[in-house]
C-alpha cells in the first residue's frame, strides 16, 4: 500500500501503474510527473515509466491489511485504460469485493468502457465508483456512471476548469471539487465552486471541497467562504457501519 496526499484518502493501492492523456484535465497530470521520478530512482514497479502496466502480484495486497482502510484505487493510473485487459479489471473487482472490510474508491475518465463492462463487474457495497468531470464537455460521463451497479457513485470535479450549471445529480452519492495545483496550474473561479456546492445542497449530495489550487496550493487553502466542506458518503460494510457525513 502507498500513502498519498489525497485529502479524502490517506491510502492508495495501485495494481495498475501508468496511463495516457485522454482529456483536458490530464494536461498537468501529477501521476505522470511522479512516475517518471520513481523511474529515475530505479523503483522496480515503475521501470516502464508511465507506460500502462498491470501488477498481478499486488492483487492479494488488500488481504494483508489488518485494519479497515479507505483506499484510493489506482491513484497512479486509470483502471479502465484500454491497455488493461477486461480479465484484469474483473480480478481487481473480485479482490475489492472479497476484502470487504475496506472501502475502495475507483475513479476513471474512461466512462465508456466502465459503462460497457458494468454488468460484468462484481459490485459490492464497499466499492465506490467515480468519474472525473473537468468541464461541461464531459458531463456524459455522469450518465455512464449512473448506469452502473455501484452502491456509491461519486464525481471527482478536479481540476475544475469551467462552470458546470444544472448538473443532473440523481443517483449520485458524493461530489468532490478542487482546483488544479502544481506547475502550470490553470485558474478556477470561486463562483463555479459555489454553484456546484449549492447544487449539491439542493440535491442532498455530500460535498467535499479539496482546494482552491494554484501553483502553490498551500497558499490558497481549502476554505470556501470561511468554511471547510469535507462531507463524505455513508458506506455500510459487512459487520461495520460507517457514517462519515460531516
Amino acid at each position: 500500500m502507498d500513502t498519498n496526499i489525497i485529502d479524502w484518502s490517506k491510502n492508495s493501492w495501485n495494481p495498475v501503474s501508468g496511463c495516457t492523456k485522454i482529456s483536458t484535465g490530464c494536461k498537468h497530470c501529477y501521476a505522470y510527473r511522479i512516475a517518471l521520478e520513481l523511474q529515475k530512482q530505479g523503483k522496480l514497479k515503475y521501470e516502464n515509466g508511465f507506460t500502462p502496466t498491470c501488477h498481478p502480484s499486488l492483487l492479494r495486497e488488500p488481504f494483508k491489511w489488518k485494519e479497515s482502510k479507505r483506499v484510493f484505487v489506482n491513484s497512479m493510473s486509470d483502471l479502465f485504460h484500454m491497455d488493461v485487459p477486461d480479465s484484469f479489471i474483473m480480478r481487481v473487482f473480485w479482490t475489492m469485493s472479497l476484502a470487504a472490510q475496506h472501502q475502495f474508491y475507483a475513479l476513471t475518465k474512461r466512462s465508456e468502457r466502465l459503462y460497457n463492462m458494468r454488468n460484468d463487474l462484481n459490485w459490492m457495497n464497499n466499492i465506490c465508483m467515480g468519474v472525473s468531470v473537468e468541464t461541461a464537455d464531459y458531463l456524459y460521463r455522469i450518465d455512464h456512471l449512473r448506469a452502473t451497479g455501484a452502491a456509491i457513485k461519486f464525481l471527482s470535479i478536479e481540476p475544475l476548469l469551467g462552470p458546470l450549471p444544472d448538473m443532473d445529480l440523481s443517483d449520485i452519492n458524493w461530489v468532490i471539487v478542487g482546483g488544479e495545483s502544481g506547475p502550470g496550474a490553470r485558474p478556477m473561479k470561486k463562483e463555479w465552486v459555489l454553484d456546484i456546492r449549492d447544487q449539491c445542497i439542493d440535491a442532498g449530495v455530500p460535498f467535499f471541497f479539496k482546494q482552491l489550487g494554484g501553483v502553490h496550493r498551500e497558499k490558497h487553502g481549502c476554505l470556501l467562504e470561511g468554511k471547510k466542506w469535507d462531507q463524505m458518503p455513508e458506506i455500510k460494510v459487512p459487520g461495520q457501519d460507517f457514517l462519515m457525513c460531516v
